[in-house]
């Protein structure tokens, strides 16, 4: 009996594996009679992918603002600067927005011992398409201080050109007029507002920001001598003008200038830390003054006459010459073969 069931075993084993050999084979077809059996097509197929990392090991591209400038020396000082919110849970541009930060200032006493010596901005007065040699002098300071400073773009091969605007107060609608002109001729520019102008005119940053212009940062009190300040007080004054656009507008800014144009070595490092850019300028004119204004003709000469490649154009909008003067300012650079570019366009800044 005990025979019986070992030879049954046997068998039934035997049978077993004959079962699978079969089934592991499939039928080569023969390429001289028709394939009847249908083909699955390739969304039939079911395809593989790899396993989705976990959340926590993304790593999302997050701006250097947002990180709150990493509080990673031991010896940095808190600066914070809230700031009014006129809409609680929207912002005047239909944009989201942006929750305040703060600032964490490095070496709040320059134990680095970074020069605080005031230095006034000056450009020089640029002739035959050729920067002037103070222009060419500054940038090559603030590329040896490897400073995110712009003050002429001497490495771009075109010939382009930088408008920007500084707005510290609205007069007679004027930067209304100037954003026309700019839509109307399709020209990008750049629009340095204090704390004062933003809470003042809001209607027009709105209008800076939807049509794509850089609304920059021109400080919070447009002090005469940022050289003169302390680390965390310069800080300070970038960082109510940046809580500001982020909260009612929904805007992070990314470039300062310095009122007056004063700054030391230390407070051009205090704007680089905190994750802005430095712009200054290589043509200007007297334009400041509403009421004492060079007149259109003379304006114009003037602008035109220093056009060069690589410039930063500094205009007040406050000016009406410059309002009356931009169409055709624009119109003859471009007949002179420039190209209005946007600060963003800029591929040589540091972050």
């Amino acid at each position: 009996m005990k025979k019986f069931w070992k030879n049954s075993l046997l068998l039934l084993l035997i049978c077993m594996l004959c079962a699978f050999s079969a089934c592991g084979k499939d039928k080569e077809p023969d390429e001289n009679t028709n394939n009847k059996e249908e083909v699955k097509k390739d969304e039939d197929i079911p395809v593989l992918y790899p396993s989705e990392p976990d959340k926590e090991d993304v790593k999302e591209e997050v701006p250097f603002d947002e990180l709150e400038n990493e509080n990673t020396d031991p010896n940095s000082k808190e600066v914070v600067h809230a700031q009014t919110i006129l809409t609680p849970g929207s912002t005047l541009t239909g944009l989201v927005a942006l929750d305040e930060i703060k600032y964490y200032v490095t070496d709040p006493t320059n134990s680095r011992g970074l020069s605080t010596a005031k230095v006034s901005h000056s450009y020089g007065v640029a002739k035959n398409g050729e920067p002037h040699h103070i222009t060419v002098d500054n940038q090559t300071l603030f590329d040896s201080w490897k400073h995110n400073a712009l003050a002429w773009d001497n490495k771009s091969e075109e010939k382009v050109l930088y408008l920007t605007w500084d707005c510290g107060y609205e007069y007679e609608n004027l930067t209304g007029k100037i954003l026309d002109t700019l839509k109307e001729k399709n020209v990008p520019a750049a629009f340095f507002c204090t704390l004062d102008y933003l809470k003042d005119a809001p209607e027009f940053v709105v209008r800076m920001i939807q049509e794509g212009h850089v609304v920059g940062n021109h400080s919070t009190k447009h002090p005469s001598d940022s050289s003169a300040l302390t680390r965390e007080n310069l800080a300070w004054e970038l960082l109510g003008v940046h809580n500001y656009l982020r909260t009612n507008f929904g805007y992070r800014s990314r470039y300062f200038r310095f009122p007056t144009g004063t700054y030391s070595e230390n407070a051009l490092d205090v704007v680089d830390d905190v994750g802005y850019r430095s712009v200054f300028w290589s043509i200007a004119h007297a334009d400041w003054d509403p009421v004492n204004q060079p007149g259109v003709s003379k304006s114009f000469e003037t602008v035109t006459s220093r056009l060069h490649p690589g410039a930063v154009i500094l205009l007040h909008a406050c000016s009406p010459d410059n309002a009356a003067i931009l169409s055709d300012f624009i119109d003859h650079a471009r007949n002179q073969g420039y190209v209005f570019k946007s600060l963003d366009e800029y591929a040589y800044w540091d972050n």
